[in-house]
């Protein structure tokens, strides 16, 4: 391809982007196909490029690239695709992060997983928060460091050779044979890796899941300056105004809505805070109790992205390992949660449990008294000695304004840690980044885990605080309003439709304190065989969504995230937000997400539509 005609097709593209590029969070399932996520979006693009058509209209109409935002939206795609075509390679070998050390990790995991060797290689300096000791020991990784003058004194090596090199501005790399992964380092907006030459072929889709998994994506804002540096041939243009004023507003917003004894710790996206979780707890364990195994004890059926990421863990460290916590429908959280520290009591173990309350899809609450005392409960090993007490790691994001770790919340005596998705009610689905709290038991954990948010530059970036600095203010009352919607909606529903299963808290859970804004339904089913009556249930859950972002299309939405400013969201969570998860953990049912801003009467109308068309 021509290098300006390439460059001049982007500068038009840019100029006439839809908005929804930059501003919305979460893939619209309506123009999206799972199957082809990685592929249909710059497909199409391609073919708007090869006719030369830059149109809103033509622009508008492309399929979601990725999974918006936190895997990859338009965007980055848009930047990779750039970067890859003026190096003359496939689009698939650039990969753009928001992190400047995660790339670098991606590579390492790869490569601890198939026990290769792994050299870094850099001509002036390495980013400040990468920590050689932490990596290895923590982590595991194996690797050796070189700095050198030039891309020409890199002599043979046995293994991957990794070139890393610090940029003001989208550079393109004098691609050599001898360099297996060029990362491009971007202080401010993040990093590119490039995977050069057939032979690492393999490691593509390990890096997009690392960056699916423990980080995001070069943000959509963050890709616009790096495409426009690129296209003018100038240095970042970053406005730096107002962020230690906004990091204040922030920090001081989630602890006034948490009342949590400790500091706050904001990440680019909620598993982004996991993954600082997870490794936090880990070094924490080896420090102080390194002969013995961690167990992550993980519900089956939760987030397909907290399954998989706790998976992903155990594999890279010997002594992690996942166990199984069932918690809904005809699982009891408590009883099961005092099964498994009995359990893991006896093996002299470490316990990290990780649940949501309420629990997703079914928006179930356990009984938080039987909780404490499980959780604080006294266990003993088969010798007789004390057990370790476990740690509650808890996703709070469907409830972050319940008080559960202040001087006197209901697990101030259980070393407790809360988080909570941003791009939910904190951010009013207007960004990803995640933030993380504990009670006064958890300030050691929280040193480390904040170490390790910094050792892989997962920090929320500065529009991230701007949008919370903005948000967080009014969380409490949008959560109240919301709820309130949610409420007469499900109140209507089951009028409408006795026979339709609904899950949601109850008016007693909602006085303590629980109130959700989601809800999920199991419509009413038939047929002769559980199969029959299955695929029959299915189908019902795609005319009632389909009928409901038909007629009300200004407020419907295809979309699997919560918490919005306005309008109403649907979704089957074992096609979304449960991906990864198990075929027999999958929910089959339609989840609904409502809004304070929300019109009542429309959707009741359509509803009644869809009951007298059964």
């Amino acid at each position: 391809m021509n290098d300006n005609k390439i460059l001049s097709y982007i500068k038009n593209v840019l100029e006439n982007m839809p908005i929804d590029w930059l501003n919305l969070t979460t893939h619209r399932l309506d123009i999206y196909n799972e199957k082809l996520a990685k592929t249909d979006f710059l497909n199409q693009f391609e073919n708007l490029f090869t006719n030369n058509n830059f149109t809103l209209s033509s622009l508008n109409k492309l399929p979601t690239a990725y999974d918006y935002i936190r895997l990859g939206h338009p965007i980055s795609s848009i930047l990779e695709w750039t970067f890859a075509s003026l190096h003359q390679i496939k689009s698939e070998n650039v990969i753009s992060f928001s992190s400047q050390t995660i790339p670098i990790l991606a590579v390492l995991r790869k490569n601890l997983l198939e026990n290769k060797n792994t050299q870094i290689l850099f001509s002036d300096e390495l980013p400040t928060f990468f920590d050689t000791e932490i990596l290895k020991s923590v982590y595991g990784y194996q690797f050796e460091f070189k700095k050198i003058d030039s891309e020409n004194d890199i002599s043979k090596f046995d293994g991957s050779t990794i070139f890393i090199s610090q940029q003001k501005k989208i550079s393109l790399n004098n691609l050599k044979s001898n360099i297996d992964f060029y990362i491009n380092i971007y202080t401010d907006l993040g990093s590119i890796i490039l995977v050069n030459g057939e032979k690492n072929k393999k490691y593509i889709s390990e890096i997009q899941h690392v960056r699916r998994r423990e980080t995001i994506s070069m943000t959509p804002e963050n890709s616009l300056i790096a495409l426009n540096s690129l296209v003018q041939n100038t240095s970042f243009k970053i406005n730096k105004n107002n962020i230690d004023l906004n990091k204040k507003s922030v920090l001081n917003s989630i602890t006034k809505i948490t009342e949590a004894p400790t500091k706050p710790i904001i990440g680019s996206s909620g598993l982004s805070i996991q993954y600082a979780i997870m490794m936090g707890l880990v070094h924490h364990a080896k420090e102080n109790h390194p002969e013995k195994d961690i167990k992550f004890i993980v519900p089956p059926n939760c987030y397909g992205g907290t399954n998989d990421q706790a998976r992903r863990v155990a594999a890279c460290i010997k002594n992690v390992e996942v166990v199984n916590l069932p918690v809904d429908g005809d699982n009891d959280m408590v009883q099961s949660i005092d099964t498994v520290l009995t359990k893991i009591a006896s093996e002299n173990a470490i316990p990290y449990i990780i649940t949501e309350i309420p629990t997703n899809p079914r928006v179930e609450v356990p009984n938080l008294i039987k909780l404490e005392k499980a959780l604080s409960k006294k266990r003993t090993t088969e010798t007789g000695k004390n057990a370790i007490d476990p740690v509650f790691i808890l996703d709070q994001t469907f409830c972050p304004n319940f008080h559960f770790l202040g001087d006197d919340g209901i697990l101030s005596s259980v070393r407790t840690l809360s988080y909570a998705s941003g791009s939910k009610f904190p951010s009013g689905g207007k960004c990803t980044a995640g933030y993380l709290v504990g009670n006064k038991k958890t300030n050691t954990l929280i040193e480390k885990i904040a170490l390790h948010l910094s050792i892989c530059n997962n920090e929320a970036t500065q529009l991230q605080y701007e949008i919370l600095a903005k948000q967080l203010p009014s969380m409490n009352q949008r959560i109240k309003d919301a709820y309130k919607n949610t409420r007469k909606f499900v109140n209507f529903i089951r009028e409408s439709l006795p026979t339709a299963k609904i899950n949601f808290v109850s008016e007693e859970l909602a006085k303590q304190g629980f109130t959700p804004s989601v809800f999920s339904l199991d419509l009413p089913t038939k047929g002769n065989t559980p199969e029959e009556k299955e695929v029959y249930k299915r189908e019902l859950n795609h005319k009632l969504i389909n009928l409901m972002i038909t007629k009300i299309p200004n407020e419907s939405k295809h979309c699997v995230s919560y918490g919005q400013l306005k309008g109403c969201y649907w979704t089957i969570p074992a096609t979304s937000t449960q991906g990864t998860t198990k075929e027999g953990d999958k929910d089959y049912i339609a989840r609904v997400s409502l809004s304070p801003n929300w019109d009542f009467e429309l959707h009741k109308e359509v509803f009644l539509e869809f009951v007298e068309g059964i």
